[in-house]
């Protein structure tokens, strides 16, 4: 790398959900001023075209177990593009702070002394399943929500995935998809087989997909979802908001009775 004399600073940049022009003016702005920028999977990668033409844009994301790069390895990168180029934005998917390991790479760079700045982005969890209409709390319906993954690092369910289907919250679970019929049976034990759920990939984007139904039709849904794209699972009566919920159930009903 050739030595630069721009003072080092790491910027975490939420790019928001998916959506181009759903990233924050002050994320915008970052991006306007970096001199590298080291970017996640889950972007609309035209933000990359706000950057200056000529600094390095470095890919660094993780898709369905696929690592670009390791995490150590996404720390080393950000001191070393901060020591030798100056402004680094870390461009992140969604928000930083919701299952962005940001706590992470704050940690190591302000290790050697280097400044991070984090700038919040539209978290998915809460924007997508908005951008279908399905609001997360509603008076009368559900008074909270817990946002969570379904698995831990050994695969098994996660304790808070149980502890939130034996409650009344409605449930919005990232990195799912895949594994979307063992969590809808999961929580089938502690919620009956009409409670409503939704699974939506593709949030914000033009592709975006939506199928709404219940936990006891939950192989249905599945038959509609490309496990290679990226989903959020809703689950609680608030996807009964759904434009479409009613009358998809009808027509999954008369489908099944023929």
């Amino acid at each position: 790398m050739t030595q630069y004399t721009n003072t080092p600073i790491v910027s975490l940049v939420g790019a928001g959900p998916g959506a181009k022009d759903l990233i924050t003016i002050r994320g915008l702005r970052a991006i306007r001023k970096a001199d590298a920028i080291l970017y996640d999977a889950l972007i609309d990668k035209s933000l990359l075209d706000e950057a200056p033409a000529n600094i390095p844009k470095i890919y660094v994301g993780k898709r369905c177990g696929k690592h670009y790069a390791k995490q150590e390895e996404i720390n080393r990168l950000l001191v070393d593009y901060a020591l030798n180029y100056g402004h680094v934005v870390r461009l992140k998917g969604g928000d930083p702070f919701v299952f962005g390991r940001a706590s992470e790479e704050i940690a190591h760079v302000e290790s050697f002394g280097i400044p991070v700045t984090v700038i919040p982005g539209v978290s998915s969890a809460i924007a997508v399943p908005a951008s279908q209409g399905i609001p997360l709390t509603q008076r009368g319906t559900a008074s909270s929500f817990w946002v969570m993954t379904a698995t831990k690092r050994d695969g098994s369910f996660s304790e808070d995935l149980v502890l939130a289907a034996k409650s009344s919250t409605t449930m919005v679970i990232l990195m799912g998809v895949r594994k979307f019929l063992a969590i809808a049976n999961e929580i089938g034990k502690y919620r009956g087989g009409l409670t409503p759920v939704a699974l939506i990939q593709n949030g914000t984007l033009q592709h975006e997909s939506c199928s709404v139904g219940t936990l006891g039709n939950a192989e249905s849904l599945f038959k509609s979802v490309d496990i290679s794209q990226p989903g959020i699972i809703v689950v609680g009566h608030v996807v009964s908001e759904h434009p479409s919920f009613f009358e998809d159930e009808i027509q999954r009903v008369l489908h099944s009775a023929i």
